[in-house]
């Protein structure tokens, strides 16, 4: 090819694209541990540092070409026994984010963060926005975190995404840990708003389509931010996340899709809890047990029933699975996806 990437037809270039195959295991706690590993809380073996989620990024690659390669026009090149060890690294999509900071006086917080600006941004159109927030192993200093720890932030900004949603995609770097599991929350949030608010006023952003979307704290810090600016956001996707029921109410008629494991003790009883609330408050919700290994076919057709019922609160739970487990296939649903994006307020 011409440029690191994959392509569908060889093209005369200097590189030559090798594919690694790489199978994500699916995370398995011990028995005795289960319970404890479960919730998304803050300060759990799993959410400091056990089993974090990341994405395979390959570095420090050694190649050793063991057949002859051709080119485009016919020129035949190697093997090569020495082997060949990678000097660069390209991260697609993940490299399509550009780097900024925002600084609150008030707070004296400086928010790291990322932002997609699509790729032929007109300013004289108008684009919706999404929000990811990370978890809470996600926090630190270094700013490409949220970007690299799964799919959460960087599915939207595909270029398969970008062809059917064109939209900016913003994902704040938190140095900390947010919220925790006795519903305590630090002034970044407040400054999150404030970075919202922000953009909009730098971008041409469609203000009846802004999404907030996280998993395990960030789907916790979604929920926080619902509840503090009611109008703001137009529709929104948790992920493996809870709060306090008690104050969730104001959420009934809002229009959320919400996705738990049912092995996820924590995340699944909040939920539960926090649905039985809204039922009482009005809301119109569906409910369903999804098989986390579906094909895309039969992802497609739990979609299709689910929007069929026409309720503005969807709840979905995977059979078994854990915390970290959640994350991995709820971004990965393209129904899902598609409906945030039909939402506008």
């Amino acid at each position: 090819n011409d440029k690191a990437e994959k392509s569908t037809t060889s093209v005369q270039g200097k590189y030559v694209i090798v594919e690694v195959l790489a199978e994500m295991a699916t995370p398995v706690f011990p028995a005795e541990t289960k319970e404890t590993m479960a919730g998304p809380g803050v300060g759990t073996p799993r959410e400091m540092g056990n089993n974090k989620s990341k994405t395979a990024i390959v570095t420090n690659a050694v190649i050793t070409q063991s057949e002859p390669v051709s080119t485009v026009d016919g020129k035949v090149y190697g093997p090569v026994a020495e082997p060949m060890q990678s000097t660069k690294e390209v991260c697609l999509i993940v490299d399509d984010f550009k780097q900024f900071e925002y600084y609150d006086k008030n707070t004296d917080i400086t928010l790291k963060y990322n932002l997609y600006i699509p790729k032929d941004y007109d300013p004289s159109k108008s684009y919706p926005l999404v929000l990811f927030i990370h978890d809470a192993s996600g926090a630190g200093k270094d700013i490409k975190n949220t970007l690299t720890q799964g799919l959460g932030a960087v599915i939207w900004a595909s270029p398969e995404e970008q062809a059917k949603h064109e939209c900016f995609v913003l994902a704040p770097q938190y140095n900390v840990v947010t919220v925790d599991d006795n519903f305590n929350t630090t002034s970044d949030l407040d400054v999150t708003l404030l970075l919202l608010k922000d953009i909009q006023n730098q971008y041409s952003v469609d203000k009846n389509r802004i999404y907030t979307t996280g998993q395990s704290m960030g789907c916790m810090s979604s929920i926080v931010l619902m509840l503090r600016e009611p109008d703001l956001f137009a529709a929104a996707m948790l992920v493996a996340g809870q709060w306090n029921p008690e104050i969730m109410g104001p959420l009934a008629k809002k229009d959320l899709w919400i996705l738990v494991s049912q092995g996820d003790k924590k995340a699944s009883g909040g939920m539960d809890a926090a649905v039985e609330i809204w039922k009482k408050a009005g809301g119109k919700i569906s409910e369903a047990y999804w098989d986390p290994k579906a094909t895309k076919a039969e992802q497609a057709e739990n979609v299709a029933k689910m929007e069929a019922e026409n309720s503005n609160i969807k709840y979905t739970k995977f059979y078994g699975g854990s915390h970290n487990y959640t994350w991995w296939i709820a971004y990965s649903i393209e129904g899902v996806r598609d409906w945030l994006f039909s939402q506008s307020k």
